[in-house]
């Protein structure tokens, strides 16, 4: 049975602490370094219905995508909603390891776990990672369709193969347009729309796209955008990581116990569809 040291040290070979951005909060936040690690679980976010999870699950450590603190705290007091997670964690002995933006930016990736779920062929990055001589990390990745797909259908794909949330995928363009090449980037992505248009993509699919970056997107090419819920976007690196892990267990003998939550942590519970007033 490893120890979570021994564990935490494969966890920083898949995605390295100083590939994280400077404003960025990766790493161990909660763990005996000589702790025996048997369960693991994996999740998106470190809240409350997870950490619960964890402790009914047994597990030894909890890995995140999201940090607990990302911009840094004074008090861990349970009086706190994320004191209460510390405390939680502590009292049933279980670590807490997050991989944020060096999860994003790695080989393989957040990104590819995406282009992985709607089944699309990954080119390239979106953004490169100029320190990959390799270059096959970085931000967000350019894929390709396996055959063309209208706008719609590719729509149609993304809401059937990322988690079931009350968002659904909102789009914008013409719903009718040929779809050949995808640019993807899990989490939010209305930073990228530069590097996209660069890329020359018939389509960007990401999340938490706001107004005025989606309208002036629009304005610039009839780029076709696809909006899905955060969390969503990132679930599906949660399956990646486990067996990246697996496969680790398996090289070393440790005979790890890895899982998935399937909980959903996105925020927003309900969706109420307008009623359609024009031909769109």
């Amino acid at each position: 049975m490893p120890r979570l040291s021994e564990v935490i040290a494969a966890l920083e070979n898949l995605w390295p602490a100083e590939r994280a951005e400077s404003w960025d909060a990766v790493g161990t936040v909660v763990g005996d370094p000589d702790q025996e690690i048997a369960r693991v679980l994996f999740a998106v976010d470190p809240v409350r219905e997870i950490v619960d999870e964890a402790v009914k699950l047994g597990a030894d450590l909890l890995v995140t995508h999201h940090p607990l603190y990302l911009r840094g705290t004074t008090t861990v007091a349970a009086s706190t909603f994320k004191g209460r997670a510390v405390h939680t964690l502590i009292k049933h002995d279980i670590a807490l390891h997050v991989a944020h933006t060096n999860a994003d930016t790695a080989d393989p990736g957040v990104s590819d776990a995406l282009a992985g779920a709607l089944d699309l062929r990954v080119v390239r990055p979106l953004v490169p990672d100029p320190t990959d001589p390799e270059g096959r990390r970085g931000l967000g990745r350019v894929c390709e369709l396996d055959h063309p797909l209208t706008v719609r259908e590719l729509a149609a794909r993304a809401a059937e193969r990322l988690p079931a949330t009350a968002q659904g995928i909102r789009v914008a363009g013409d719903p009718g347009a040929t779809v050949r090449t995808v640019a993807v980037s899990g989490g939010s992505g209305d930073s990228l729309f530069d590097a996209v248009r660069a890329a020359g993509v018939d389509a960007f699919l990401t999340a938490d796209l706001r107004h005025h970056p989606a309208s002036e997107a629009r304005a610039h090419s009839p780029l076709a955008l696809l909006d899905a819920a955060h969390w969503a976007t990132e679930w599906p690196w949660c399956e990646l990581a486990a067996s990246q892990l697996d496969e680790i267990s398996d090289r070393h003998g440790w005979d790890l116990r890895v899982h998935v939550s399937k909980t959903v942590t996105d925020p927003w519970t309900a969706h109420a569809a307008s009623t359609a007033t024009t031909d769109n």
